[in-house]
């Protein structure tokens, strides 16, 4: 409409918007230009308020009615409402083409806004006016409706379109090193910035403080204008126990995000409300999940990996994981509250479903599989910790997704931490008889320390340091055998005060022992098989000792019986390797006595200082190549050899040293002194690969 170029005055116009009923039918124009009806429903409507009550109008924007009554007064509102929808067309070629509304000046965001009001309240009071008798009255009021539907058409396809591009201009980036920090900070309340370098400082702020400049933020906006770039803005989130909230999307574009979506609800275009958000918000999702290294595995994807490879992705899961719950998650959670929380029921869970539900799903295809997977030793410590790390997030995911349309992840974290745990009781129960039944037949050279044991107790110390967990998960005694040839028998009814796990702990060792005793018939040496026990037992008690938390769940009731264990295979050493030698330095059988002489009979002395070197030589050619790993144990077998020996042959050589060397050829029968023996005892058991020459005097 031209201006009067003499009126140069403008009018203002008072807006006095009516009272907006809760309950009303949602006129929805369809994109045929039909009119659909919803039926009557409860919508908590509540439009923001503007910069006043009462807003001046440009006489070239809104002119007054000629007459200020009936449907002439509401057909010019209608139609000046019109001008200002239609002018943002997005349909149209025109100056607005290509322009969003929402990046312009503050004044042309609300002059649109409140004409969307206004054809709102248009279509409410129409769709209660009364049946008119006249004909001319009712073709107005179809004409105003018709008028009034094409217009908020138009409008809600401008919102909508307005509605993406605020969510993609004002969509923050985050740097995954810093998200990561985010995690890490402790769960009290406080403020973090996040930079240009990416990097992350907390600081223990006063709350006061921090109360101050929340609400400074509120009332001191930034300029809404904003941008097409994304922006790297700073960041604050709120701490409840372990999940940190970050904003998402700044608070001023927050506000201007909810008008829209009030304004789409309104007119019955949630669901195109629902489709952009989530389409929009999901594209950010898949961002950070790459950016966090999460990637699109199926479980049989999992399943093929070499197991050196999974343990590495395990480490990265459960640091990913954490901060995809308890940041972008519940971050995301707290974006569709703020935006639509109050304005259509549940349509903020909705929201948040529709953004995450595919990721989440992702998320958990991981340990899923994992949990399915072949059971094998070596991966319950694995399998422990993203037991573990699941357990702990388990609190914060039934927090993030506790309505019920997000039932289902809640239901998936549970079952996948369920099926770890039966996999960890499997994998120690399949472990148990892997030991009992491992097949290897070849003795190990000199007796020392077999690899099963070494590989075991390294084992059991591990499973110790999983005390806590497995003590909830380890409920029921290991089985034990009937047929001690084939199976160890254990009685627990000795250790009843000990926990299910501990008595697992237990039943390890014991078929651990189990196993060695077999083994150790395969020795041809008898002195080497109880050798073998030996150092095999001396290992298994010193992993105990050294290991306060290991030898409290093992006890000491176990670890005295497995010290037993060890005398007695010491006992059994010296009495198959040195009884035969000390008994060739006993006096039987060296006296003679006749009808012509009495005394000691020369020939028999030379055979027993002969048979002493003979079986003394072989000893020290054998055991010198045997070997005793631990020097404690190396050095008291020694000394406990010399308390018998050496005073033994001290005293054997000096009753008949003389009856030797008064004959032909000592030499040949008095090879060593006590010193030599001494000496000779010293290379016992050094695991040499070659027998040392023997010292002689």
């Amino acid at each position: 409409k031209k201006k009067k170029k003499n009126n140069t005055k403008q009018t203002a116009c008072c807006l006095a918007r009516p009272p907006i009923r809760n309950d009303f039918s949602i006129i929805k124009f369809e994109r045929k230009k039909k009119i659909r009806v919803v039926s009557s429903i409860n919508l908590p409507i509540s439009f923001p308020r503007f910069s006043s009550d009462k807003v001046l109008i440009e006489s070239e924007e809104m002119e007054p009615p000629e007459n200020s009554g009936g449907l002439n007064s509401e057909g010019s509102t209608l139609e000046t409402a019109e001008r200002i929808i239609l002018r943002w067309d997005s349909a149209a070629s025109g100056e607005t083409r290509g322009k969003m509304i929402f990046q312009s000046d503050r004044d042309e965001v609300d002059r649109f806004l409140r004409a969307v009001d206004e054809i709102q309240r248009t279509l409410s009071s129409l769709s209660f006016s009364s049946p008119s008798s006249s004909s001319a009255a009712s073709a107005a009021v179809d004409d105003h409706e018709v008028k009034a539907n094409s217009a908020i058409q138009i409008a809600m396809a401008r919102l909508e379109e307005e509605f993406r591009s605020i969510l993609l201009s004002h969509t923050s980036v985050f740097e995954p090193d810093s998200l990561f920090l985010e995690e890490s900070v402790s769960s009290h309340s406080s403020r973090t910035e996040i930079g240009e370098d990416s990097s992350v400082t907390a600081g223990d702020d006063d709350p006061a403080e921090e109360e101050e400049e929340e609400d400074d933020e509120e009332s001191n906006p930034p300029d809404g204008s904003g941008s097409s770039r994304l922006t790297r803005r700073r960041s604050s989130y709120r701490s409840t126990s372990s999940i940190r909230e970050m904003d998402l999307i700044s608070p001023e574009a927050v506000s201007d995000l909810r008008s829209i979506v009030q304004r789409m609800v309104a007119a019955g275009y949630s669901r195109e409300c629902i489709q952009v958000y989530g389409n929009v918000r999901k594209s950010a999702m898949e961002t950070i999940f790459k950016q966090l290294g999460i990637v699109k595995m199926s479980i049989g994807d999992v399943q093929r990996l070499e197991w050196e490879v999974v343990e590495g992705k395990i480490r990265r899961w459960i640091r990913a994981a954490k901060v995809s719950i308890r940041i972008v998650f519940s971050s995301e959670k707290r974006l569709c509250e703020q935006l639509f929380d109050g304005i259509s029921t549940a349509m903020d869970e909705t929201c948040f479903m529709e953004t995450v539900k595919s990721s989440a799903l992702r998320l958990f295809t991981f340990p899923e599989a994992i949990s399915i997977s072949r059971r094998s030793p070596e991966k319950l410590f694995k399998i422990l910790d993203l037991h573990d790390a699941l357990t702990d997030m388990l609190p914060d995911i039934e927090a993030i997704f506790d309505s019920e349309s997000s039932n289902s992840i809640r239901v998936q974290a549970a079952e996948i931490q369920s099926r770890l745990a039966e996999a960890a009781r499997g994998i120690l129960t399949e472990f148990e008889n892997a030991v009992l039944r491992e097949p290897s037949v070849v003795p190990i050279t000199g007796g020392t320390i077999h690899p099963l044991t070494r590989y075991v107790m390294n084992y059991i110390s591990l499973i110790s340091d999983y005390k806590q967990t497995l003590l909830d998960l380890i409920v029921s005694n290991p089985t034990t055998g009937s047929d001690p040839n084939t199976r160890p028998v254990m009685d627990f009814t000795e250790l009843e005060s000990k926990s299910p796990f501990d008595l697992h702990l237990i039943w390890l060792i014991v078929v651990l022992h189990f196993n060695l005793e077999e083994k150790s018939h395969h020795y041809r040496d008898a002195s080497l098989s109880h050798i073998f026990i030996m150092n095999n037992i001396h290992y298994i008690v010193q992993k105990v000792k050294g290991s306060p938390e290991l030898r409290e769940m093992i006890g000491d009731h176990y670890l005295r019986k497995l010290t037993g264990i060890l005398r007695h295979a010491a006992t059994n050493y010296q009495r198959a390797t040195w009884v035969r030698v000390l008994n060739s330095l006993r006096d039987e059988g060296l006296h003679v006595s006749g009808s012509f002489s009495s005394g000691v009979s020369r020939s028999a002395l030379r055979d027993r200082f002969k048979a002493f070197n003979g079986m003394f030589e072989e000893v020290h050619r054998t055991q010198s190549t045997w070997s005793v790993p631990d020097p404690q144990l190396r050095e008291e077998l020694r000394i406990s050899l010399s308390e018998h020996l050496i005073p033994a042959y001290r005293s054997f050589l000096g009753r008949f040293r003389g009856h030797i060397e008064s004959g032909r050829h000592p030499e040949y029968y008095l090879k060593y002194t006590v010193e030599d023996i001494e000496t000779i005892v010293l290379d016992l058991f050094e695991g040499y690969a070659t027998p040392p020459h023997l010292r002689r005097r």
